[in-house]
């Protein structure tokens, strides 16, 4: 499955797959990975990204147009 929406969220914070994959204590080359799809993004990594970015996994996943994180 390709993650569009974590290039989108990346690049609106104008930030490069390097600084994000520090943020997940990962390589750049595991990250891009994410982005492609050619490698299954871990559940820890997902709920990092989705609470750094302010939005629901779901959203990332590509079930919902909602942006939004759910309320706590």
């Amino acid at each position: 499955m390709y993650f569009s929406r974590l290039r989108d969220l990346r690049e609106d914070k104008d930030m490069n797959q390097t600084e994000v994959a520090k943020l997940l204590f990962t390589s750049q080359t595991v990250y891009s990975r994410y982005e492609r799809g050619a490698l299954t993004i871990p559940v820890e990594h997902l709920l990092i990204l989705a609470d750094f970015y302010g939005v629901s996994t779901d959203y990332i996943l590509g079930r919902t147009n909602r942006k939004e994180a759910y309320p706590e």
